[in-house]
């Protein structure tokens, strides 16, 4: 018969079972928060990353912005930045007698399609309708840099052709390149009085002279500031 010390105490079997459950649910408890971090922390992340992008555009939205453009040279020049040739609505006023409108339109046409686009009057084209002639006449001498005479025997007779001679000079009078005589069909001996003090454009040559003019012109806006 053994022993009662031989025999295992009731006790220590039931704390076994017991043991082994209360270390399962300790593990458990103790993995959970485990999990429980990472999940809040990819959470915050996330959010982090969407409010990123809700508050601040993309970068093809910001690049898309179109610049501002640059005025133009002539924009630039109509606002008083520029050259001073733009403060008077024409380049060259041409003075001419009615006999002589087909060599007028010529040097008209001449000067206009020359690369620097002068910009001409020529009356019987370009005067208001209805305007009173004279008037007419004044405000395109006052409105124009250079005023071109186109001299001819025709000229001579014309009366009204004096005038304009007479209202050039005194809208410039003595100015170095602002009136412009161009001597056509006449010799020196021919030339008016009034206009001794002043060189005048030779029409004898191939051009008729409308590239000298057109030269003379030229030169002259470029001393315009």
């Amino acid at each position: 018969m053994a022993s009662p010390t031989s025999l295992p105490d009731p006790r220590s079997r039931s704390k076994k079972p017991m043991d082994k459950m209360a270390d399962w649910f300790r593990q458990a408890l103790l993995k959970k928060p485990k999990k429980l971090p990472g999940a809040s922390e990819s959470a915050p992340s996330d959010m982090s990353q969407a409010t990123s992008q809700d508050s601040h555009p993309p970068s093809s939205l910001s690049s898309a912005k179109t610049p501002t453009t640059p005025p133009t040279s002539r924009e630039a020049s109509s606002s008083g930045s520029g050259s001073g040739r733009w403060s008077k609505d024409y380049d060259i006023c041409v003075c001419h007698s009615e006999e002589d409108l087909a060599a007028a339109q010529e040097l008209v046409s001449y000067l206009e399609g020359s690369p620097a686009s002068l910009r001409c009057f020529l009356q019987l084209r370009d005067a208001t309708p209805g305007g009173a002639i004279v008037s007419e006449l004044c405000q395109a001498l006052s409105s124009s840099h250079c005023r071109v005479l186109l001299i001819t025997p025709g000229f001579l007779r014309d009366p009204w052709c004096k005038y304009q001679m007479l209202q050039a000079l005194t809208e410039a009078p003595a100015a170095e390149g602002c009136t412009i005589p161009l001597l056509s069909g006449l010799t020196r001996a021919s030339y008016p009085p009034e206009l001794r003090f002043m060189y005048y454009v030779d029409g004898k040559g191939p051009d008729r002279g409308f590239h000298q003019v057109k030269e003379a012109v030229t030169r002259y806006l470029k001393t315009l500031h």
